[in-house]
């Protein structure tokens, strides 16, 4: 990768856009084993309250002028819910997801299913790739996340894929196992993250990239309140993250606040839940 230059200085103006969201409820959503280090199958579970937590969420968006579709919940598949992990829409391409454990395995093929009938294409990856778990927009480049599940190679080929910079980010702390639990795109130019999350050489790109970034202290982060979803300028984010909130409010962002408390006992959060769709030109500009 050749060495990265900052992408263009963040606007002091917050405009959000419309949004295309898939989202799947948590019917079977438990935590019957431990994928990462958020899960406790020994922790139980109340189905009703995520139900409710989750559709919270979906009204939330909605209220914001969003496009929300649901995927169908699958019975046996109990991470479901983490949508976000079934594939990256970018440029109305899909690149479908490859998971690393067997639990999630069968999750893929339900996101191709959805995706082709919203007539978005897909190409299934060849290598360990989690979608949006892993792979963040930011303006027209991608940072992506490996240590913990998508791999190298999958960088290269989402990079042949889409014809867009794909930047490599190394992740070394097993609580934050996916890149969207560590690091949020606020907007084209602007990212929030926890550094501690990163090697150091994933910090220096960063910091050389980002020179504006919000950084989110291990408090916030240990609540997902990275593990957010904006517009541009609403920033829906876990409740407790309260010290973010209020570094995105001082930067002229709205954060949102929600509670999804029971989904992360399955170590998610808002973006866990949200799969974008990245695929209109004409957005539209909210007022």
């Amino acid at each position: 990768m050749s060495a990265p230059t900052a992408l263009p200085a963040p606007s002091a103006v917050r405009t959000a856009r419309t949004r295309h969201y898939v989202v799947c409820p948590p019917t079977y959503f438990d935590v019957v084993y431990a994928i990462n280090a958020w899960m406790d199958p020994s922790t139980p579970v109340d189905t009703d309250r995520a139900l409710q937590q989750w559709a919270d969420l979906v009204e939330l968006y909605r209220s914001l002028g969003h496009r929300v579709d649901v995927l169908p919940a699958v019975p046996g598949l109990p991470d479901m819910v983490f949508a976000a992990n079934g594939a990256l829409v970018v440029d109305g391409v899909a690149y479908g997801s490859r998971f690393a454990h067997p639990q999630r395995a069968a999750e893929a093929a339900h996101h191709r299913d959805l995706l082709a009938e919203l007539g978005i294409p897909v190409h299934v990856a060849e290598q360990v790739s989690e979608g949006e778990g892993d792979l963040v927009v930011v303006g027209d480049v991608v940072l992506a996340g490996t240590g913990f599940r998508t791999t190298r190679a999958a960088h290269a080929e989402l990079a042949a894929l889409i014809g867009r910079p794909v930047v490599t980010l190394e992740l070394v702390d097993p609580r934050f196992y996916h890149l969207d639990t560590c690091l949020m795109a606020l907007d084209d130019t602007t990212v929030a993250w926890f550094p501690g999350a990163f090697s150091a050489a994933g910090q220096d790109v960063v910091r050389t990239l980002f020179p504006d970034a919000v950084e989110a202290d291990l408090a916030d982060a240990l609540v997902l309140g990275l593990n957010g979803v904006s517009d541009g300028r609403h920033v829906v984010l876990p409740v407790a993250a309260t010290g973010l909130a209020a570094q995105l409010a001082a930067r002229g962002y709205e954060p949102v606040g929600v509670d999804l408390s029971e989904l992360a006992k399955g170590g998610g959060g808002v973006k866990c839940c949200t799969a974008e769709m990245r695929v209109r030109t004409d957005v539209e500009e909210l007022s």
